[in-house]
């Protein structure tokens, strides 16, 4: 582990992927077990709802394109209830649109970032808004 991993470490970290590409879900969940988180897949926004209740995310990325429930309205559900009105979400999308992203913060998303990431992004976006936050 590099001297900037190690002041960046996110081990421990509870992550909820909810994204319809298997794909995506697969190689982000590879990626951030491998960098020490725990890691918990949903591939629509309904079936996300009862996951996030159960595991207790300390962040959720987002897709916003999905089918029947899409990531707009999955993450005013998530604003809406108690247990993750406070957990940041990461809007993931494949372009960096302004729209997406002033949608996405009209919404309570707290972050949007590109698909797929590079690890040295995922690292830095987990601990601004998970290890810092608790250390403040």
């Amino acid at each position: 582990m590099s001297e900037e991993q190690q002041e960046m470490d996110i081990s421990g970290v509870k992550i909820a992927i909810i994204d319809d590409a298997k794909t995506i879900r697969m190689m982000m969940s590879h990626t951030l077990k491998g960098m020490g988180c725990e890691v918990e897949c949903a591939e629509d926004g309904y079936k996300a709802l009862g996951m996030l209740r159960r595991f207790k995310p300390d962040l959720i990325f987002l897709d916003i394109t999905m089918p029947e429930l899409d990531g707009y309205q999955t993450c005013t559900l998530i604003r809406n209830a108690e247990d993750t009105r406070n957990t940041p979400v990461v809007m993931l999308s494949s372009s960096d649109g302004i729209f997406d992203i002033a949608k996405g913060q009209a919404r309570g998303a707290t972050a949007h970032v590109t698909k797929i990431p590079p690890e040295s992004v995922l690292r830095q976006l987990i601990f601004t808004h998970t290890k810092q936050r608790k250390v403040a």
